[in-house]
């Protein structure tokens, strides 16, 4: 075994007891009371999912594996002469726990180098789909063709011990997070660059051949290496995590699962929120003549919006009552290297003048700004102006945290997802308002 993989099967051996042991001796210790409003709501914050991976602080923000944003970019290794650390060294820290050394991160470089190497049958069914399509759909579609290679599906076939699933899942995980730049910088050629493209470059690692296939030019390997350590996992509960682990829960592998991931996150309620606030953001741009207004005007603009009925895109979020640190980062990473960017310019006018205003209209639980009111202006800055494959780049990033997740609920034996549903006469008559009589 690889010297991660290794690593990883220690940690399997050391956490197997802690669950088998909650479950056997704690099981009907009750975690949590429910709502009407949360059964009918969307499940919303119903604590009903294990993940150590990644967990959503409201001050803190996302930590991965108990380690802030800032600290994860400060204490993972970086490529030499980079100031973000290698997307790689992510994935070993979320897998293990661990901080890996440089001797370690560059192990896994060179596993995802080795394994790079994408199917031809996979560019057929990129270019058999329709020029017109989405291209989270193409993304989708690629992805899911790829079962044919599972390792896992193979060796579940042949009757594998239940305590070794994991295993194969970890090879799975593998060879489909090497390979997702290239596919997903083929659609964008596909889609926007009339089939022009470049092969990969095995001397470099995830971020930076990923700006190489997209022909961008430095710092576009920063921003790579930025944009998927920071979508990386976001807990178990959003849509696109919680598909994943969904599906991975059948027992399905992971070209199965994470074809299906990111189905989810296409929707417009989870993925689309970076292009809908450049989109917004650009609005408000000609709306102003294109001319940067005073902190006066742009307040005028933000309370007319808001008294019109309208919300304020990439302000807010759901567990967060601070700055979301995802913002804060790429802030520092526009101020060092695109200061005068126009649409930068407006989205830093935003910064200073939307919180107090939420704060004043009392409406808003966190009136502070998340990442998606960074996202979206970042990629155009740097040419990437085709607002359906922002996703894409989401997806990268996501399946990098999703995968770990699946690996770890193999190891862990988590069973079939099967939650209870019941009727709106039940919930009727346990509000109160009908009785077991009515009919």
């Amino acid at each position: 075994m690889s010297g991660l993989k290794d690593k990883l099967n220690e940690k399997i051996q050391e956490h197997r007891p802690r669950t088998q042991r909650l479950l056997k001796e704690f099981g009907d210790v009750v975690v949590d009371q429910i709502t009407i409003g949360q059964v009918i709501g969307g499940m919303r914050g119903i604590k009903s999912l294990v993940t150590d991976i990644s967990y959503l602080d409201p001050n803190d923000g996302i930590r991965y594996r108990g380690y802030t944003l800032p600290e994860v970019f400060e204490k993972l290794p970086k490529p030499k002469k980079a100031e973000i650390p290698y997307v790689e060294g992510l994935f070993y820290l979320l897998l293990t726990g661990d901080i890996p050394t440089e001797a370690e991160v560059h192990d896994v470089v060179d596993e995802f180098r080795r394994r790079r190497i994408v199917p031809r049958y996979v560019y057929d069914v990129i270019d058999a789909l329709p020029c017109c399509s989405h291209p989270m759909a193409i993304f989708a579609n690629a992805i899911l063709a790829m079962h044919r290679e599972s390792f896992f599906a193979k060796k579940y076939a042949a009757g594998i011990d239940k305590l070794d699933l994991w295993s194969p899942m970890y090879e799975d995980v593998l060879n489909l997070l090497a390979k997702l730049p290239e596919i997903a910088s083929y659609i964008y050629a596909k889609l926007y660059r009339d089939g022009k493209r470049i092969q990969s470059n095995p001397n470099l690692d995830m971020g930076a051949d990923f700006a190489h296939l997209m022909m961008k030019p430095s710092p576009y390997d920063e921003v790579a290496r930025l944009h998927f350590i920071i979508h990386a996992d976001h807990e178990s509960g959003n849509v696109s995590a919680h598909t994943g682990h969904l599906v991975a829960s059948t027992l399905a592998d992971i070209y199965q699962s994470i074809s299906a991931m990111l189905s989810g996150l296409a929707g417009p309620l989870h993925g689309l929120a970076n292009q809908e606030f450049l989109r917004w953001l650009q609005d408000v741009r000609d709306k102003m003549g294109g001319a940067l207004p005073t902190e006066d005007e742009m307040k005028q603009f933000v309370w007319d919006t808001l008294n019109s009925g309208q919300v304020i895109p990439g302000y807010g979020h759901a567990v967060l009552r601070k700055t979301d640190p995802r913002y804060t980062i790429q802030r520092e990473f526009c101020l060092k290297h695109m200061p005068d960017d126009e649409l930068f310019q407006y989205v830093e006018m935003l910064y200073k003048v939307v919180p107090p205003i939420l704060k004043e209209q009392g409406k808003a639980k966190n009136p502070w700004p998340n990442l998606d009111a960074q996202t979206g202006i970042i990629q155009w800055h740097y040419g990437i102006t085709e607002y359906d494959f922002y996703t894409v780049l989401f997806g990268v990033g996501r399946s990098i945290g999703i995968a770990a997740n699946i690996i770890w609920d193999r190891a862990l034996l988590y069973p079939l997802e099967r939650p209870k549903s019941i009727t709106t006469d039940m919930l009727e008559e346990i509000a109160g308002i009908r009785s077991k009589r009515e009919e």
